[in-house]
């Protein structure tokens, strides 16, 4: 019994052991490898713990399997070249499985796999061709990879612009989307191109006329809009959506598959979705229309967004609990709220990292920049105040505000800030307050609706939006008179607002 035993673990069950190892080390290695820009401190961890399966597969079936007698240099070349082989494999692997998904990526990963796979595989096994053999033959792969590098480009050039990289599984986590058009406006109205939007947390966007302040289109999704946001060329609409059945507090981090969605403005079509993170909070572009950054609370990152190709290109660490942010007129910085840590993380967006932290009070909830990029605000909700920070040299000073602020707006001249007060659902506040930013004195506190969370003020500073959380409505403020000149009923419980001009 023993010796029967003992015979089918060496000639079935090891074996088997060993295969699954191979090919789990490679599943682990090309999932990493083409998830790396989506949280590259996590997938670096799973790419090693690949790497290391396949080397120790590797070891196991040339010396227990094949006992084979290595010598010290033959082994240190077997691991090497076995981890060399696992990465090229991954390579072609993942690049292949999600060429819908990162076809520009996938383009370089295909053929590098490729010639990393084939030089590994004949060093791994020292196969010695020589070089009348040798180099005619790496000059034809050569050749192959860089044909099919070129012809990959082209494909994904020409392909329509997609959802970014992001898993689907079934109709639990499909992204559906309708539009639902309202009593259209008369024709005079209708040709007018200038909207706001509210991300309305039931799963709806509404898209509201700024002449005759009626909802023009109704946006519907599956799950949770949290924020929204204009590209500065006003043609598309950033949206965060966190997936149906996730609950989360106002400000705090949720467990689910958000995405970044991307919508034409005019026509209220979707473009793509980008897959970002468990709880994406808040998302803006960039003035220059390079990239879009979105907050992920649920990693601590930020991801940053190749807004042509709406692929995912870098990811940025940040302190704990990253929310609200805005980036600076030259689109050279990012400045984001650290709910958690009680900071700001000032980002450097062509570098991908965090040049400066600045602690501004308990739990800071968005920021604002001036146009100068001299003066940064941020809401510090626990304290009922705005941190106003010198840049120059990092000095804090506080303004009393209301009750729980959440989103703090400069308008364009730079004149005044706005910050809406929320305050909270059992207790919730109904103000925004008005600051003189030259004095950094308050000179106005206006009644709205209860819950005051998003904010945004028309591109000529006549007009002042505020989003009612618990009121499920938009405050419209005329900016000269200090005071409230419409209300407009929206989806359950708005929250980000954005405006297109």
């Amino acid at each position: 019994m023993e010796n029967t035993m003992k015979s089918s673990w060496k000639g079935a069950v090891f074996p088997y052991i060993v295969y699954v190892m191979f090919f789990l080390g490679m599943g682990l290695t090309s999932g990493s490898i083409v998830h790396m820009p989506l949280d590259p401190h996590k997938y670096t961890i799973v790419l090693f713990v690949g790497m290391g399966v396949f080397v120790v597969a590797s070891l196991l079936n040339e010396i227990v399997i094949d006992k084979k007698n290595l010598s010290i240099g033959s082994t240190i070349r077997l691991v090497i070249f076995s981890l060399c082989l696992s990465v090229g494999i991954g390579m072609i692997s993942g690049g292949i499985q999600h060429f819908d998904d990162v076809a520009e990526y996938a383009a370089y990963l295909i053929p590098g796999g490729i010639i990393l796979s084939f030089t590994s595989f004949l060093l791994k096994n020292n196969i010695k061709l020589g070089i009348k053999k040798g180099l005619p033959l790496f000059a034809v792969v050569l050749t192959i990879a860089l044909f099919l590098s070129f012809a990959l480009k082209n494909v994904a050039a020409n392909m329509p612009k997609g959802e970014g990289h992001s898993h689907s599984h079934g109709e639990e986590e499909e992204l559906k989307s309708s539009v639902n058009l309202e009593n259209a406006p008369s024709s005079s109205v209708s040709s007018n191109t200038s909207y706001y939007f509210t991300a309305n947390e039931e799963g709806s966007i509404s898209k509201i006329d700024t002449l005759t302040n009626r909802i023009l289109a109704t946006i519907k999704v599956e799950g949770s809009i949290h924020n929204v946001q204009m590209s500065p060329d006003n043609k598309i609409l950033a949206a965060t959506l966190m997936p149906k059945n996730v609950e989360h507090d106002d400000h705090g981090s949720a467990h689910g598959h958000g995405v970044v969605l991307f919508y034409n403005a005019e026509t209220n079509g979707l473009i793509a979705k980008v897959s970002a993170g468990n709880h994406p909070a808040h998302v803006v572009f960039t003035n220059d229309g390079k990239y879009v950054l979105a907050t992920n609370s649920d990693k601590d990152n930020v991801i940053i967004i190749d807004a042509k190709s709406y692929q995912v290109v870098k990811t940025v660490q940040t302190e704990k609990g990253p929310h609200g942010f805005r980036i600076s007129k030259d689109s050279k910085y990012a400045y984001v709220a650290n709910y958690d840590s009680d900071s700001i993380s000032i980002i450097d967006i062509n570098e991908a990292k965090v040049t400066k932290t600045i602690k501004v009070g308990k739990n800071p909830v968005t920021t604002a920049i001036t146009d100068d990029n001299k003066t940064l605000l941020a809401t510090v909700s626990s304290e009922n105040v705005v941190a106003v920070v010198d840049l120059a040299t990092n000095n804090v000073e506080k303004v009393k505000v209301g009750e729980v602020p959440a989103q703090v707006y400069i308008q364009k001249d730079n004149k005044y800030a706005f910050v809406a007060n929320q305050g909270t659902e059992n207790k919730p506040s109904n103000s925004i307050t008005k600051i003189d930013l030259s004095t950094k004195k308050v000179i106005e506190t206006i009644e709205v609706g209860k819950g005051a969370h998003g904010i945004v003020v028309s591109d000529d500073n006549k007009f002042v939006y505020v989003t009612n959380m618990y009121d499920n409505t938009v405050s419209v403020i005329d900016n000269s008179k200090n005071k409230v000149i419409a209300i407009i009923p929206v989806g359950k419980n708005p929250n980000g607002i954005t405006y297109k001009n």
